[in-house]
């Protein structure tokens, strides 16, 4: 056998291997005499067939497993006698030419093939003693329970009916009845009776609330919308609809009371029972919020100080799974690259960025995991799995047997519990000190700093 190093530049290589046909021919001998004592055929008694005949019967299928079997060890030795931690799966090339490959699996040929592939970098961890990271610190106060209490008595506010001849102004509530079509045609799911909506809440598709704005009661108007594009049924996605829509009653929001008597409609006892749960909730959101924050500054430091070269195959795919989710979502709220002050080539330029570091930071936690032997149990993934059926009431059945049959959807709720545990190592070694900060601060630049983790 002889193996050729025809590549070697950066994090990609490639090598040419040769396999003399007689080697390939003394394996496929081998596997035909094993397989002698296995098979049976007609005339021949059990393990006396002989091995010329079984050639004859069998030779290119064997040959083909040996084929396979010989590129898969070969591979294997190449990797692990240059140590190569690999990025992907390995390109292999191979004669594809009929006579070519007629003349290989009869054994008249040698077996030459390239092997291309890319691999891991090596990289050299910092000393994580030397981080230090600032934790955001936020105390509940009176007002920010109020506050919450407040949305919460928003959302279950009373409504009266308005005056004979008044209008539906945006935050009434109106009860319709409609009839959707597309193209003058019924649709599954476009009719309604005794809906209620409330203008401004954006419960239904854009622009359907905006439309029922300035109706009376028992008035009836053709409502003109279109259904977005990345709409959950196909084939209402997209698709311009007209729903002939009449109003039977307008109501207008009634003041929200917050007392006792508001709080036993929750299950509580009391009113201040009530802001002894709003509290301990506010405390829970505001830990989470002040954990995102640290792990984000722990990433950025983490990015500083390791610098090295992102394996290009890996960078590309998480750029195209990023660009493909951003021009999805830019199609369907009808938004362009003007709109956000940018262009298309520098969002590209920036998404390319973002995606470099989510590379580089993917395989730094990985190896700190790793070199520190952090491994995620299957307890662990059960207790998220159950955590995700728990979410969808009366579905619990459906999403357990989802996961435990889907191995990539089980990966994807292994990869952030293997994540948060290594940033928890990385902490328990770190310089963590507390730092006041209000709610805002908090808060600030949460939807840009999801984006850029």
């Amino acid at each position: 056998m002889q193996v050729t190093e025809t590549l070697n530049e950066g994090l990609k290589h490639e090598f040419k291997i040769n396999v003399p046909a007689s080697d390939l021919d003394a394996k496929a001998d081998a596997k035909l005499v094993d397989l002698k004592d296995k098979v049976r055929l007609n005339g021949f008694r059990p393990g006396k067939v002989p091995v010329a005949h079984l050639k004859k019967v069998y030779g290119r299928s064997v040959m083909a497993e040996t084929i396979d079997q010989t590129i898969s060890d070969t591979n294997k030795k190449i990797f692990e006698d240059h140590g190569y931690r690999l990025a992907g799966e390995p390109k292999i090339t191979m004669p594809t030419e009929k006579s070519e490959v007629d003349e290989l699996l009869s054994g008249k040929t040698d077996l030459t093939y390239t092997v291309a592939f890319e691999v891991v970098p090596q990289i050299q961890l910092a000393d994580f003693k030397t981080f230090s990271v600032e934790k955001p610190v936020v105390d509940v106060s009176d007002a920010d329970v109020d506050e919450a209490i407040l949305r919460v008595a928003e959302g279950s506010r009373p409504y009266n009916a308005k005056s004979e001849g008044a209008k539906a102004e945006k935050g009434d509530r109106v009860t319709i009845n409609f009839k959707g079509t597309i193209n003058g045609e019924p649709f599954e799911g476009g009719t309604g009776e005794g809906i209620q909506v409330i203008i401004g809440a954006g419960q239904f598709i854009p622009g359907f609330e905006d439309e029922l704005i300035g109706i009376g009661a028992n008035e009836t108007r053709t409502l003109k919308v279109g259904f977005p594009k990345n709409y959950l049924n196909d084939k209402l996605a997209g698709q311009p609809a007209e729903f002939e829509t009449t109003a039977t009653l307008i109501e207008a929001p009634g003041e929200a009371k917050i007392d006792d008597d508001f709080a036993k409609t929750l299950g509580l006892e009391s009113l201040d029972k009530l802001k002894e749960l709003m509290r301990e909730r506010l405390k829970g959101e505001f830990a989470g919020a002040t954990r995102q924050r640290v792990k984000r500054a722990l990433l950025d430091r983490l990015d500083e100080s390791h610098r090295f070269e992102a394996p290009p195959s890996l960078v590309a795919e998480e750029f195209n799974l990023m660009w493909t989710s951003i021009k999805a979502e830019m199609d369907s709220s009808g938004k362009t690259f003007a709109d956000e002050n940018t262009t298309e080539e520098a969002a590209k330029d920036e998404y390319q960025k973002i995606a470099d570091r989510r590379v580089r930071l993917g395989l730094v936690l990985s190896e700190i995991g790793e070199k520190n032997k952090i491994t995620v149990t299957d307890d662990e993934v059960s207790r998220a799995v159950i955590e995700r059926a728990r979410q969808v009431p009366g579905r619990e059945k459906e999403v357990w047997d989802y996961y435990r049959s889907n191995a990539q959807a089980l990966a994807q709720l292994r990869a952030p519990i293997y994540e948060d545990k290594v940033v928890d190592f990385i902490l328990e070694l770190a310089n963590v000190t507390e730092k006041k900060v209000t709610k805002e601060e908090l808060f600030k630049d949460e939807d840009a700093e999801k984006t850029a983790a």
